[in-house]
């Protein structure tokens, strides 16, 4: 096997959690076009097979499911899937910072973020240890995991860090540890991608502007600036990695 060959994902499945979303749809095309058969989630079952169809017309592998990390029930579905990789990625967004933020939407987000999370991880780890030939699972993290919000790049738009999402992401990051360390035996690795921000086209210039001179590459992350790391942590590439997050961010978290 090449270098290069070890990238390959052909005759793997991959679940992405979230995967019709800002990151989810790049990731499930990575995870497509490296040749696995792609399981694309979301609430919204339609959403989920849109974006399934969409990766076929292209002569890819893909197949839509729904999935609500709220529901127990609904994640318990994911036990069935004899999937090699599983990329959790989908997060649930309410609430603002500190003082906008209520008990309600900290339950909310945590339903879904922290319990649902940890559900369809056990879900899919416990057939992957069933199943006894290993296995990889990435945790989609940001940089707000690593370092506390620069609250300056939001001045004067309507933008703002959440606070939930500090919380959560960095929670991940203790998370892919402490699984590491647990399924390593089992031939399951388990890390952590932390992207920096990604540039969506609707980031109002003065944020881009901000963000941008505070970046020592000068510029927002792009969608393919995710895809080599995403396989390198979740293909044969990465055999000996497992315990890590791993900023894609331009270097914004090195200040």
């Amino acid at each position: 096997m090449t270098v290069f060959d070890a990238f390959s994902l052909a005759g793997r499945t991959a679940i992405v959690t979230g995967g019709t979303g800002l990151y989810g749809t790049p990731i499930a095309r990575t995870l497509a076009e490296a040749g696995a058969h792609v399981v694309v989630t979301s609430r919204d079952r339609d959403r989920a097979d849109a974006a399934a169809a969409a990766l076929r017309a292209d002569g890819l592998a893909a197949s839509g499911l729904a999935l609500d990390l709220t529901d127990p029930e609904s994640i318990a579905g994911l036990g069935g899937v004899d999937a090699d990789v599983l990329v959790n990625n989908a997060v649930h967004r309410q609430g603002g910072d500190l003082f906008g933020t209520t008990a309600a939407d900290w339950d909310a987000t945590s339903a879904a973020n922290s319990r649902g999370l940890f559900l369809a991880t056990q879900a899919v780890a416990r057939r992957m240890v069933e199943r006894g030939s290993g296995g990889a699972i990435l945790n989609i993290g940001s940089i707000y995991g690593i370092t506390g919000p620069d609250f300056g790049l939001y001045e004067g738009t309507a933008m703002t860090m959440p606070l939930f999402y500090a919380y959560d992401k960095a929670g991940m990051s203790g998370l892919t540890r402490h699984l590491a360390c647990q399924l390593g035996p089992h031939g399951i690795r388990v890390n952590c991608l932390a992207p920096g921000g990604l540039a969506d086209g609707t980031q109002p210039a003065s944020f881009v502007r901000r963000y941008e001179a505070r970046t020592p590459l000068g510029r927002l992350a792009r969608e393919q600036d995710v895809a080599g790391a995403l396989l390198l942590l979740v293909s044969d590439a990465g055999a000996y990695i497992t315990g890590v997050t791993l900023p894609v961010d331009g270097g914004f978290t090195a200040h």
